[in-house]
């Protein structure tokens, strides 16, 4: 039997991994057989390539990971960019003035690195967020020493004070995508960068329509991804638009979701 489905996204947390930020052992297995199938696998994720390749490395993938919410396409193999959305960081300075007004932190990446306003002095809870997703930020230097171009800049506070800034922000100038990408985190990309423009683009590439293309996910960031596949599923940890939006809802990422939905739409158990 021919595998309808030829190119599957994956979301990773809340998704692909459980709350301890692992895949489990049943997840893996499946995810190999399929691949074994030829089934191609991307990791789609607001992750960086370096959190997110380790993955794929570890379930004996290769391939490409979108990472920064779609911003940027990587080969896991040799970490080659494929793709990525570059901003005008000029345009990122009303922001960050909001931020520093507001007491809010943020950071600003380019595919391979992180930089945070005062690297030195960040507190102890601070750098455990970071080197929990593999991260160790560089100090911010001013726009004119970048020689990369800047994919994202990410904003991290309580649901309260992300709520209130996405509220300040919807009066101003749509010059960017600005995404919630978790409960407390908002990231700006560029205007076009979407992880559903992204998958777009990798299918594309691979001479792929829509309806062979699968993508899971569980979050407001997904949705683009989730209502361009052919069939897009959310996990049952979704808040309720994200479920309306997808075409199937799987179970949660501490229920194997992803493994149930790959058995039950490919492997048809």
């Amino acid at each position: 039997m021919e595998m309808k489905f030829k190119l599957i996204a994956l979301d990773m947390d809340g998704t692909l991994l459980n709350d301890d930020h692992e895949i489990s052992a049943g997840t893996v297995e499946t995810i190999q057989a399929l691949a074994g199938q030829g089934v191609e696998f991307v990791l789609c994720t607001g992750r960086a390539p370096f959190s997110s390749i380790p993955y794929m490395q570890k379930m004996g993938l290769n391939g490409y990971v979108i990472t920064h919410n779609g911003a940027a396409t990587v080969g896991t193999r040799d970490e080659r960019i494929v793709h990525e959305f570059g901003m005008t960081p000029q345009g990122l300075n009303p922001y960050i003035e909001y931020c520093r007004e507001h007491g809010i932190h943020y950071d600003v990446n380019t595919t391979f690195s992180v930089y945070v306003p005062n690297a030195p002095g960040l507190s102890q809870e601070a750098l455990d967020l970071y080197h929990r997703f593999l991260i160790d930020p560089l100090d911010l230097p001013a726009w004119e020493e970048f020689s990369e171009p800047i994919v994202k800049m990410t904003l991290t506070a309580d649901m309260q004070q992300l709520d209130q800034v996405q509220s300040d922000w919807s009066v101003w100038a749509p010059e960017f995508n600005i995404l919630r990408s978790g409960d407390f985190f908002i990231d700006i990309m560029h205007k076009e960068s979407s992880k559903g423009a992204a998958l777009k683009k990798l299918a594309e590439k691979r001479g792929l329509q829509a309806e062979q293309v699968m993508a899971i996910g569980n979050y407001y960031n997904d949705l683009s991804m989730l209502t361009y596949a052919g069939l897009g599923i959310a996990m049952d940890n979704s808040p309720v638009e994200v479920k309306a939006a997808a075409q199937a809802v799987t179970a949660t990422n501490n229920e194997e979701g992803v493994k149930l939905a790959l058995e039950k739409y490919c492997l048809g158990n």
